[in-house]
């Protein structure tokens, strides 16, 4: 069985996904597009004027504004794998936004979700 590269999938056919996945939970899609926009820096506007795209999940990543320098800062597993320790930069981008969805899912208050560095 061929194995599916979720990097050339549409993000209008992956980020449905995660809402739902969400949503199920009792969550909005104003929960993920806030933890999207936290990570990449997209407004909750453009990620609906890219759902209306052809642009692929890769390319979300790639283009994305402004990826937040805390993202770094984020741990755990998804999919029975630890974040931090993923090799591909792409897929490790990938899972971080998996794993805030996942935490979102679980009832994590927003303001718990997002890791923050030092400041000074």
């Amino acid at each position: 069985m061929p194995r599916i590269d979720v990097t050339q999938m549409p993000f209008a056919k992956l980020y449905p996904l995660l809402v739902n996945k969400a949503v199920k939970k009792g969550r909005t899609r104003q929960d993920v597009d806030q933890v999207t926009a936290w990570l990449t820096g997209y407004s909750p506007e453009d990620i609906a004027r890219l759902e209306r795209t052809d642009i692929s999940y890769a390319d979300f990543f790639r283009n994305a504004p402004a990826m937040n320098p805390d993202r770094v800062l984020i741990t755990g597993k998804v999919c029975g794998v630890q974040v931090e320790q993923i090799r591909d930069p792409l897929m490790r981008e990938i899972r971080y936004l998996d794993k805030l969805v996942d935490d979102l899912a679980k009832g994590k208050p927003l303001d718990k979700l997002f890791p923050r560095g030092e400041t000074s």
